[in-house]
């Protein structure tokens, strides 16, 4: 069995990274452009794409990039979703809204980090969680999802995109590491310091 594994420093890469990246993007484009008002969110699903380099980048960590960037996506559109009504409750300080998201980020965000100590998987994956968190947050504050429903679905609809983009985005990772085609070599590391899969 040991013989069948290639190592990754017995491996070389057959496309150049530079090639297998911009190739990766270009495919992507489509599904940030084509769809309408169902675009992938391509800069969620790049951030995401770069998790996946950081974390290893072999289809292994999808066990921990996966449901690490899932918990800080789905937490966050709850701590959202409670947002809109608070937002009713409580007065504001300076901005309309501005106490109900220091009280309602506060609540969520501590809840998330606890978490974080508690689970292998969230603080092995703690960069992907804390991506989760921002994407969201970035989604729903910028508008960057389908509006569907109204003000009452928007946090749904800001998680369930940032989701599905970081979903595409950690595929990309995987789509980025297999086209660079691995190949077998005789005591050489790998191209460009990125190990072969």
């Amino acid at each position: 069995m040991a013989d069948q594994v290639q190592s990754a420093s017995e491996m070389r890469n057959s496309l150049p990274l530079w090639l297998a990246v911009s190739i990766t993007v270009v495919l992507m484009i489509p599904f940030g452009l084509w769809l309408g008002t169902w675009n992938f969110v391509l800069w969620c699903a790049f951030i995401v794409w770069a998790e996946y380099f950081a974390l290893g980048a072999r289809p292994q960590v999808l066990k921990i990039l996966i449901p690490a960037y899932t918990f800080g996506a789905v937490v966050t559109g709850i701590a959202m979703f409670v947002n809109v009504y608070l937002t009713q409750w409580l007065p504001s300080i300076h901005t309309p809204g501005d106490l109900a998201i220091a009280v309602d980020l506060f609540v969520f965000v501590a809840i998330m980090v606890y978490a974080m100590g508690k689970s292998t998987t969230l603080g092995t994956g703690s960069l992907a969680m804390f991506n989760g968190i921002s994407m969201v947050l970035a989604l729903y504050f910028s508008g960057s999802f389908p509006h569907v429903g109204g003000a009452a679905a928007a946090p749904w609809m800001a998680l369930l995109w940032a989701v599905v983009s970081g979903w595409f985005g950690a595929l990309a990772g995987v789509f980025n590491v297999w086209i660079l085609f691995p190949r077998p070599v005789s005591g050489g590391a790998s191209a460009e310091g990125i190990p072969a899969r």
